[in-house]
């Protein structure tokens, strides 16, 4: 007696490859129902392979650096250089050499839930990670550039264990270690994306809670940036200790 078309979508769920035996035997099947949860089983085995070959591409740097005798390679990126409030949050992320997260990426173009699960696998899989953060008050006083870079310098500094090689986003540090600054970096090596998505979920949920001390401005939905929810609180209820003076249109209100 064949098996009824939902025990095999049930059976096929644990199946990893075209090439399972189980696989390819239900293949055969010419029932209309089982081939379309085989065409189905089908497409998600591309799709997982096209984030395989995205994760690996993305390895390209860590790689190469493994290769001329790297031991501890760390990723660093920040969040939070154009908002109007908040701080500037970078992160510092040393990987293992056998890290696996197909569909890692640059935080901002993945979905919020999907960033909190990789921030969850990052955190516990993880060698090390450091975190810097540079409120507006620093902000105002530096310029945001410079705390870019003392949020970053931080974030090393806070790695419990040194890295050999820094892969940055985008930024020179002026910090003792061999660096690599790379344009668009969270999209193109898997240590910078993983730094991304520690500094973009730490930063969100520094804002929510903001949005909790003063509901009226909307920190929770806009995370600091110039919305028009966000000026119009402003000109409401006024400006916040953690309302960045230096930027406009805050500056044109201050002076």
């Amino acid at each position: 007696m064949k098996k009824s078309i939902k025990e095999i979508k049930e059976e096929l769920k644990q199946v990893r490859s075209p090439e399972d035996a189980l696989f390819k035997a239900y293949a055969q099947d010419e029932r209309k129902g089982v081939q379309q949860v085989i065409i189905q089983k089908q497409r998600q085995f591309e799709a997982a392979e096209r984030l395989k070959q995205q994760f690996d591409e993305m390895m390209a740097y860590e790689n190469e650096l493994y290769r001329q005798g790297a031991t501890y390679i760390a990723g660093v990126d920040e969040v939070g250089r154009g908002p109007l409030a908040g701080p500037v949050v970078a992160a510092a992320v040393i990987l293992p050499p056998d890290f696996f997260l197909p569909g890692l990426t640059d935080s901002k173009k993945l979905s919020e839930a999907k960033r909190e699960a990789f921030y969850e696998e990052i955190c516990k899989k993880a060698v090390a990670i450091g975190i810097g953060i540079i409120d507006a008050e620093v902000i105002d006083c530096i310029n945001i550039y410079e705390a870019t870079k003392k949020a970053m310098t931080e974030a090393i500094e806070l790695l419990a264990v040194q890295p050999d090689e820094l892969l940055i986003d985008a930024m020179k540090l002026p910090v003792p270690i061999s660096q690599q600054s790379i344009i668009k970096g969270d999209a193109t090596s898997i240590s910078i994306a993983a730094s991304s998505v520690i500094a973009k979920v730490t930063r969100d949920r520094m804002m929510k809670e903001l949005g909790e001390r003063y509901p009226a401005y909307g920190f929770e939905k806009h995370m600091g940036y110039g919305t028009k929810q966000h000026l119009e609180a402003i000109e409401q209820y006024g400006i916040l200790p953690e309302h960045r003076r230096s930027f406009a249109p805050i500056k044109n209100q201050v002076n």
